[in-house]
């Protein structure tokens, strides 16, 4: 039996994160409404925060943040953006550094997809290759380009616990901490962003799961407090892979302009949860044992 989620201290918190690559399709909204119902339901603060680093379009963190709100979210605080926080990416980097667990990698993709790997070894880990480099060949491969910033691991794998999916052993490798064009990536933003800002408890679409050890790994050698997990199943199209605006109207925009307005998009989203039509409603109910484990195949209405 799955465990509820007892009540924390105000200071305890969920979240939703999204990057503002683009508007939120049903997929994203159904995470967004799960993160907020196992917040509140467990007594938390739920905050919102954008992730854009990365992948950032002119108009996308208006238009999520209006659609999340159009669905009945609300969120406690100001919202908080990472690329207004690198300064804090770098202490975390930089402690790192001090202890010795940071050193200078020269790989490029494809050196890193070709370069043999020990057996076993999940698609796309760093076999370790500027690892232990001579200083004569760092400093020769600094002249040719610049280097990232990886992590010294010192275990191969790392177990969590997830509320839906138990205890889980992923596998842990040399992460970057820092791009060679200067930006943290996400393993690393995410980790020093949610301890920051007291989030114990993180709720986000099962395809990260597998992530999760090297998160959880890396937040442990920084001395940051663990958080619960809870990784929900994915929304996905009619041909079985993740959805996307090529299966249709899934955008809030989109299924207004198909004749679904948004009180009824939202009821079809909390309905696929077995939940009531609004938010408020839904709480009233919410019992994580009672969650759908399977994905929800999406079939944009026609009308």
């Amino acid at each position: 039996m799955l465990p509820v989620p007892s009540p924390s201290s105000s200071a305890a918190a969920g979240r939703y994160a999204p990057s503002p690559s683009g508007e939120l399709h049903v997929g994203n909204l159904r995470t967004a409404m799960l993160a907020w119902l196992f917040a509140r339901s467990s007594g938390r603060n739920f905050l919102l925060r954008i992730e854009d680093l990365d992948r950032a379009r002119a108009g996308a963190e208006a238009a999520q943040v209006r659609d999340l709100a159009a669905v009945g979210l609300d969120w406690d605080g100001e919202v908080i953006r990472q690329s207004d926080r690198t300064p804090v990416y770098l202490e975390a980097i930089a402690k790192l550094q001090a202890e010795g667990r940071v050193y200078e990698c020269f790989c490029t993709r494809a050196e890193i997809s070709d370069a043999p790997r020990a057996p076993h070894s999940p698609p796309g880990a760093y076999p370790g290759t500027c690892r232990n480099l001579p200083e004569a060949e760092r400093e020769r491969r600094r002249r040719e380009r610049p280097g990232a910033l990886r992590l010294r691991a010192d275990v191969d794998e790392y177990t969590v616990h997830d509320v839906l999916h138990g205890d889980y052993t992923g596998a842990v490798d040399d992460l970057v901490l820092l791009r060679n064009d200067g930006v943290p990536p996400y393993n690393l933003a995410v980790v020093v962003d949610d301890a920051a800002q007291g989030i114990d408890q993180v709720v986000r679409g099962d395809d990260l799961l597998s992530s999760t050890p090297r998160q959880a790994y890396l937040a442990s050698l920084l001395g940051l407090p663990p958080v619960e997990y809870v990784h929900v199943p994915l929304v996905l199209g009619t041909t079985g892979k993740r959805l996307a605006k090529r299966d249709g109207a899934v955008t809030l925009g989109a299924l207004a302009d198909a004749g679904i307005p948004v009180p009824e998009a939202t009821a079809m989203i909390l309905d696929s949860l077995g939940l009531p039509g609004t938010l408020p409603e839904a709480l009233e109910v919410f019992d994580p044992r009672k969650l759908p484990r399977e994905p929800w195949i999406f079939t944009p209405p026609v009308r």
